[in-house]
Order: C-alpha cells, then structure tokens, then sequence
C-alpha cells in the first residue's frame, strides 16, 4: 500500500477570507478553486431545458396528464432505480396524474432494463406511455416492440448509449451526443428530478394548477429520495450533485423526508439529526439494493410510497432481513473468490492485470458486490459471473479509476465480433453477458485488453492523504467542520490524513474491528478513540505494537447522547 499526499497550491485559487485554511487546502486538491464553486443552494442549479430531448419528453407527459392516459413507470432493480420510480410515482400523482403504476422487471427472469419479454408483460395492463427511469438507453428492441403495440416510450437514464438509440418519442439522457446539460454525472434519479422539475415548470405556464384548483407541488419535498438514490449509486459528487445530495440532507436532518427514509434510518441505528452522504451509501442503500439482488425490488418502492410509518417500518425490517441474507450469501462467494485468486497467483506481482470469477453455484444477485470486494483488496478490474438462463453467464464488473470498464469492454467486443452476447455500463461499472463456452476466452480477451491500457503502477493500490493535522486540530470543532464541508462521496473524498500514534490501548469488538486508544506522539498526553473496521484478526490485536502511523479521518461518534470524537482508520503502517 502506497501513502501519499494530495498536492495543493492555493496560487490563483479566490476563496474567502472567512473559508478555514484547513479546508482551503483540502478544497483545492479536489479541484475547486473559488467560492462560487462550493454554492449548494438549489436556485444556482442549472435549468433543465439545457438537457436534450427534456422539451419533448414533458410536451408528451402534458398530453398524457390532459388526457389522462395511463402512464407506467418501468425501473431498474437498485437504489438509484428505487429511487427514481418512487419520485416519479409521487410527483405525477401530486401534478395530477390518475393512472400511474410501475413495474420492475425481475432481474432473474426479465434481465436488465426494458426488453420485449418486459414490455408483453407491461402490455397487459394496457399502458398508452412508459416512462423508464435509470434504464433504457440501451433499449433498442424493447422500446421496438413496444411502439409495434402501440405504446410510447420516454426514455430517461444516465448510463452511456451506444452506438444505436432507441426509437422513443423522448430521450432524456445527459451524456447522449450534443446534450449541453453542464454535468454528466447525474444519476438516474437526478435526470427523473430534472424532468419532473421541466413538467412543473411547464403546467405552470399553462395555468393547469390554477385550473385544477390544485397547489403546486414543491420539488425539493422529495430530494431525500434524490439523494439516497445519486449517493447509493457512487456516481462522481461534482457541484451539481453535492447541491442535490446536500438539500436532501438538510430535509432528512430536519425531519422532512418519506416515512420509509425515516423507517430505513431507524432499522440502521442512524440519527437523522446528523446524518451524513456516507450513511445513505453504506447503511440505506444496500437495504434497498438487497431486495433487488435476491428478491425483488417492489418491496423497496413500496417503503419509499407509502405515507403509513408502521407500513414503512414493518417494509424496512423486510428489508433488513432481505440485507442479512445478501450478507450471509456474499461472505461464502467471497471465501470462494479468495481461494480461486490464491490458485491463480503467489503475489500481486504475478497477479493478471484483471481477474474474471466463476463458480456455478454463486447468486447473479451479488456477483457485483463480489467484484467490488474483490477489486479493493486487490486493486484491479474485477468481473465476477453467476449461471443465468440458457447457458449464458450473468456477470458484474467494477473497475479502478485508470480504467473505464465500459470502454474496455467494448474494445473486446469489438476486436471479438459475438464473444459478449450484451454489456452496458459507465466507467467504473458495467454488466454482461456471455455464453458460458466463451468463458475462457473473454477472460483471456478482457485480461490482455487491460494489460494493455494499465501500467504497473496503476496496478498499485494508493492511499491519498490530506497531509497531517496539529494535535491541536484534533477536536469536535476541527470535526464538525469536515462534516459540514460536505457531502463527501465519489471523485470528492471525504478528509483523511495521516499521523503518528502510540497505541495506548487495543482489543477486539464485534467479529473483527479493533478498537483503539491512541495518543499523538508529539502529545502523548492527548488521548483520542479510535476504531478500525474488518481487520485481520491473525495479525491484530498485536501488544507488541506500541508505535504506528496511521491514515484516519476524523469522525464524531455518538453513544448514549453523548459525542466524541473518533478515528476512523483506513490504514497502519
């Protein structure tokens, strides 16, 4: 593991006077250079007429509401798909809308996004417009058959196109060719917003509410769902993003989110009250996913719908079972996976530039966790495969951030014309399918094209500090001001820095955390907490270690009512 620290240089940089010098500097080495970047209010949010095809898909929403026809919803099975179809089932219900549903494919039966299997069965309930959400950009034959029977498709979705696009009646789509929307990053959830806040804008300029004697409905009620689903979905927090998750917490903190946020919130053991971008991506959002990895996400929609807290919190614990099982299931995929790697190589010297896993009996639901584990312990792509239907292979990938999976994986289906049946995805995630036959041949085809694109170095795993905090700096005030800086997230880190500690005391908590007493080594007098997560229990605790250094960030815990402050640790050394 390599340390190193970011680099800063202030020169040119316009912040104000006010800003603390702490986070001047840890501001510029995440590329913000003035204050105008660091604005979170929702009014400097871009307009969403500068998304592509945004005019045409709320002109078509306008008939459908005049008319009252009747619109589906059609998801994907994750966070960000949960997410993005309770949004829409909620804001065209407050703008008037009567006959909305929503449908989610079963991952295990129906595959990703909408195919023609999906759209015979959406068909039967007679729909005059889908809507997808974080989904259908790569839709060509389903939205296809959809219009041969007589049912228009708007398309809204944030992952990359392909070279053909479906035939939609609207595509809303940042990262569609000459769409001049100023981010890319959003998540599907995001685009969903954007649209509905297009529709609003575009009923008011008709009068429709006035007309309906209805109120207007208020958009920013719902950006705690907006902001689970573009955390949970680890997109990059550029300024637009961290405006959108920011808001969202601000409601959540104050007590204004959905009753199954609320319900998520209190299955997790987290406070409301100081809840932080972190916990919407490590403790709501894989309760949601678990219901789409091994059952089925209806369960999840229906905890963010429902307006009955006891309904939301007897959905939650549901939930929360649904988690339990994910985790059980992917601790024995992932024993699995380490044993195949041992076989594979002595070292990460010896290691393939990329590793593709197979075993028959492992779950297509968690194969994408699996990958994800595996990619961080041994810093290089990852495609992890389960059996699907007809002798295909389901498979899940994650990369690190000198690769972009997608555009690797479409040079290999490129230069390998039917070696991958399908694939789609962004840069740090995509999924596949491929014959089973054709296993040993992609995995030699993806490993080469890898290799090729990596240098040693980018196969090196790297630890970026923030440089080192004063003993002085290692307060409740140094630490709540990290925590209002925020949010951290994807390509915006969270702090962490890097010291030097004499181990004052350290024992063994849960299964394999080890708790610690630390003391700076300039003030040994000055103890702090600290705790470090899923460590190995071979090699700690170890009370022949009295000095380290470590990388940390600095946390605030509470227990009993009662804060302090913590060291989260990453690394010791």
């Amino acid at each position: 593991m390599q340390i190193a620290t970011r680099p800063v240089d202030l020169s040119g940089c316009d912040f104000s006077d006010q800003l603390d010098p702490l986070l001047q500097r840890i501001y510029q080495s995440r590329g913000i250079a003035n204050q105008q970047q660091l604005e979170r209010r929702l009014s400097c949010l871009p307009q969403p007429r500068l998304m592509s095809g945004i005019a045409a898909a709320s002109s078509r929403l306008v008939t459908a509401l005049q008319n009252q026809q009747s619109v589906l919803i059609l998801g994907d099975f994750d966070a960000d798909g949960a997410t993005s179809s309770a949004l829409m089932m909620l804001a065209l219900g407050a703008m008037g809308f009567t006959k909305v549903n929503f449908l989610v494919p079963n991952r295990f039966d129906y595959g990703y996004g909408l195919t023609p299997e999906i759209v015979e069965l959406a068909a039967e309930s007679f729909p005059d417009l889908i809507i997808t959400v974080d989904n259908g950009i790569s839709s060509v034959a389903g939205v296809g058959r959809a219009n041969d029977l007589g049912i228009e498709v708007i398309v809204t979705d944030h992952h990359l196109p392909g070279v053909q696009l479906p035939d939609a009646v609207a595509i809303v789509n940042p990262n569609q060719q000459g769409c001049e929307f100023p981010t890319k990053n959003l998540a599907g959830v995001g685009v969903a917003f954007y649209l509905l806040c297009a529709l609003r804008a575009e009923l008011r300029e008709l009068q429709w509410f006035e007309q309906q004697k209805m109120a207007e409905p208020d958009m920013s009620q719902w950006l705690d769902l907006v902001a689970l689903g573009t955390v949970a979905d680890v997109v990059p927090l550029d300024q637009i993003n961290r405006s959108l998750v920011h808001q969202g917490l601000m409601r959540i903190r104050a007590g204004h989110s959905r009753p199954g946020v609320q319900a998520l919130l209190r299955i997790a053991g987290k406070a409301p009250h100081n809840l932080v971008a972190a916990d919407l991506g490590f403790a709501l959002g894989p309760r949601l996913n678990a219901a789409g990895r091994l059952d089925d996400i209806s369960l999840g929609i229906q905890c963010l719908l429902t307006d009955d807290p006891q309904q939301a919190l007897h959905l939650a614990q549901a939930l929360d079972e649904l988690n339990q099982d994910r985790k059980h299931i992917e601790a024995g995929m992932q024993r699995e996976a380490l044993a195949i790697v041992d076989q594979l190589s002595v070292d990460t010297e010896t290691m393939p530039a990329a590793l593709c896993l197979f075993q028959p009996d492992w779950h297509q639901g968690v194969v994408g966790l699996l990958a994800s584990r595996i990619k961080e312990k041994y810093h290089r792509p990852v495609v992890a495969f389960a059996p699907g239907d007809d002798g295909q292979l389901k498979g899940s990938s994650r990369s690190i951030p000198s690769l972009h999976i997608r555009d690797a994986l479409d040079s290999v289906a490129t230069q390998h014309p039917g070696l991958i049946s399908k694939f789609g995805g962004h840069a740090m995630a995509a999924g596949l399918s491929l014959d089973r036959d054709n296993l040993a041949q992609f995995t030699q085809a993806f490993q080469q094209q890898v290799a090729s694109s990596l240098s040693p170095d980018d196969l090196q795993a790297k630890l970026i500090t923030d440089g080192c905090l004063q003993p002085e700096q290692l307060n409740m005030s140094t630490a709540q001001l990290l925590r209002d800086a925020g949010p951290w997230g994807q390509l915006f880190p969270e702090p962490s820095f890097e010291g030097d500690f004499i181990i004052v005391q350290q024992r063994i908590v849960g299964e394999n955390h080890l708790k610690m007493v630390l003391a700076p080594h300039d003030q040994p007098d000055l103890v702090i907490d600290a705790i470090w997560f899923n460590i190995d229990t071979a090699l700690w605790p170890n009370h022949d270690v009295g000095a380290v250094r470590c990388v940390y960030r600095l946390d605030i815990n509470e227990y009993r009512g009662v804060e302090k402050i913590q060291l989260l640790v990453q690394h010791i050394q």
